[in-house]
């Protein structure tokens, strides 16, 4: 079927559910943790690789998971990443034991890895204008909240304990979703073009060397302590990836085809506004991760009751993602450093209820419409900001934005949780909420850039269209 004969709804909803499962089980096998160290007698060193192995492979081939979309051509790349992570699914869910579970968490990551990026690019192919501004509000919403939403639909299966299967089901619901799209997506998804001809081996041995060396530390250097190894590889990251930018430089000036084409960071305000991007997720992360520690730790709540509490957060993000597109074209502008500004002071006033009132239990009068403040300005610091960067990019570097759009986030929450998730262990919700608090304050600023920059871009590209 061709494109012009592909409903965009059709096409949407596709893309979306296969990134919403994507999304939601890097979270949603958190609350099923102790029952499947009872079920399948795992002792803690490898049960902390359930969910870790997901996040760690994840982070390591989402680039390169995008450039093979350029090489297979971005639909077969989302349909073959889809059948693998489906599949994969199913083993997670019959794994009689749990190097069998870890190893099936490491293949369903890499099928994420090749199907997440291919989304973002066949928007961008496949939708323009105000209809590519919904699309990146709808992706924005599904890639945000997946964690949110992974932790409520954790905890209602596990409680429920369909058919008798314990923590299986949250593996299991992946399967018939996963069988359905990718039979239908043959059909209705648009083919693409391929941009490459090879795969850049030297560039992806380099960026893996370098990904791992900064994700395997911030996964599991505070679980030991932070011992030697972890800051060297710490350091060692940034090394590598410096040396991973100056050969894809070179592969570029040679007429090759770069793993990433870091050309995309070059125009104007691009640079501020994914670092903004990533601020604002990193920080959910933290946000997220502390208030539920809070919640469970410091106020006795259950898992499905603190997953519940989310709501508010899950609607005011939904309800500004699917409305910001209609709104003035100035209102559109303003919302990027509005969003972090809000959202940072809802932080704050969550962490002086922490510290002030430790045991009065949390305020749900109050706390609802906080959260869905809280919501809504995270998506004006993300949604509107990727939109802008995306029309300005241009289709032709789409696998790179897209890259970049999924490694970043990645390594901003894991190094959220790292960082900020000890801060919360060793002094509290309140200072670690008003860290959280300061670092979206500078995302704001960094927004303010970036707003300036692309905005001085615009009347250059309209008057070059006009001559």
């Amino acid at each position: 079927m061709t494109i012009s004969t592909t409903r965009p709804g059709t096409v949407l909803t596709v893309l979306l559910a296969g990134q919403t499962m994507a999304s939601m089980d890097g979270s949603i096998v958190t609350v099923a943790l102790p029952s499947i160290r009872r079920d399948l007698q795992a002792g803690a060193p490898v049960l902390q690789l359930v969910p870790s192995a997901y996040l760690l492979t994840l982070g390591v081939l989402v680039v390169t998971g995008a450039r093979l979309g350029d090489l297979l051509g971005h639909r077969r790349a989302f349909l073959w990443g889809l059948a693998a992570f489906t599949a994969s699914s199913l083993l997670c869910g019959v794994a009689p034991a749990a190097p069998v579970l870890v190893a099936a968490r490491v293949a369903q990551a890499a099928g994420a890895a090749l199907m997440m990026p291919q989304v973002f690019s066949l928007i961008q192919l496949r939708f323009d204008g105000a209809a590519r501004k919904r699309a990146i509000g709808l992706y924005s919403t599904v890639l945000a909240l997946g964690v949110a939403l992974g932790q409520l639909a954790g905890g209602v299966l596990v409680a429920a304990d369909l058919f008798g299967l314990g923590w299986r089901p949250i593996f299991l619901v992946n399967v018939p979703v996963g069988a359905v799209l990718v039979a239908v997506g043959p059909r209705v998804l648009p083919e693409g073009r391929r941009v490459a001809r090879r795969l850049d081996l030297g560039g992806v041995a380099l960026l893996t060397a370098a990904m791992a060396a900064l994700v395997v530390p911030l996964i599991f250097g505070g679980r030991h302590g932070w011992p030697l190894w972890a800051w060297a590889s710490l350091c060692g990251g940034p090394v590598l990836l410096a040396l991973f930018a100056g050969y894809e430089g070179r592969v570029a000036r040679a007429g090759g085809v770069p793993l990433l084409d870091l050309a995309v960071l070059r125009p104007p305000g691009v640079r501020p506004a994914l670092l903004t991007c990533c601020a604002v997720m990193g920080c959910y992360t933290a946000f997220l991760f502390t208030l539920t520690l809070h919640l469970q730790g410091d106020l006795g709540f259950g898992a499905l009751a603190a997953g519940l509490a989310f709501l508010p957060y899950t609607a005011g993000f939904g309800a500004l993602s699917l409305t910001w597109a209609r709104l003035p074209e100035r209102a559109q502008s303003a919302l990027p450093v509005a969003g972090p500004a809000v959202f940072a002071g809802v932080v704050l006033v969550v962490a002086g209820f922490a510290e002030a009132l430790p045991g009065a239990g949390w305020p749900a009068g109050l706390g609802t419409p906080l959260l869905f403040l809280a919501g809504a300005g995270h998506a004006a610091g993300y949604s509107p900001l990727m939109a802008q960067v995306a029309a300005v990019v241009g289709p032709d570097r789409a696998s790179a934005l897209s890259a970049l759009n999924s490694t970043g986030p990645v390594l901003a929450s894991v190094g959220a949780v790292a960082g900020l998730g000890g801060l919360y262990l060793a002094a509290g919700a309140g200072p670690a909420l008003a860290v959280v608090a300061a670092l979206l304050a500078a995302g704001a600023l960094s927004a303010a850039v970036a707003r300036t920059a692309l905005r001085r871009r615009a009347p250059i590209e309209e008057h070059a269209a006009v001559g």
